[in-house]
C-alpha cells in the first residue's frame, strides 16, 4: 500500500487488551460496549489521544489467522491500509467463545 511501518504504542495496546477482556468477560461482540462507549469514548476515557480506528475479531486461533480474516474484509483490511495511521496496539484475551481480538489505530 505505500504505508510506512506503524509503531508499537502501548497506551493503544493497553486499550485493546481491555476491549478485548472486556467484550469476552460481559459476553458482547461490537465496537460499541454495552454502556453505549465507542473506541474514541474510551480512548478518551482511558486518556489516550490520537485514536484512528479499530478493528476486532473473535473465535481465530492465532495471530496469522486473524490478520487473514481482517484482511478478508474491506473495512478492516482499510483500517490495516490506512496510511494515515501511523501507530498499533493490539490486544488478546483468550475465554470462552475466543480468542478475542483488537487492534487499535493511531494517527
Amino acid at each position: 500500500a505505500g504505508c510506512g511501518p506503524v509503531r508499537a504504542n502501548p497506551p493503544l495496546a493497553a486499550l485493546a487488551g481491555a476491549f478485548s477482556k472486556d467484550m469476552a468477560v460481559r459476553g458482547f461482540f461490537d465496537h460499541t460496549d454495552p454502556d453505549g462507549n465507542t473506541p474514541w469514548d474510551r480512548a478518551t476515557k482511558a486518556g489516550v489521544s490520537g485514536m484512528g480506528g479499530e478493528n476486532i475479531a473473535r473465535g481465530q486461533g492465532d495471530a496469522a489467522a486473524v490478520m487473514k480474516a481482517w484482511m478478508n474484509s474491506p473495512g478492516h483490511k482499510a483500517n490495516i491500509l490506512n496510511c494515515e495511521f501511523r501507530t498499533l496496539g493490539v490486544g488478546v484475551y483468550n475465554a470462552a467463545g475466543g480468542p478475542w481480538w483488537t487492534q487499535d489505530f493511531g494517527f
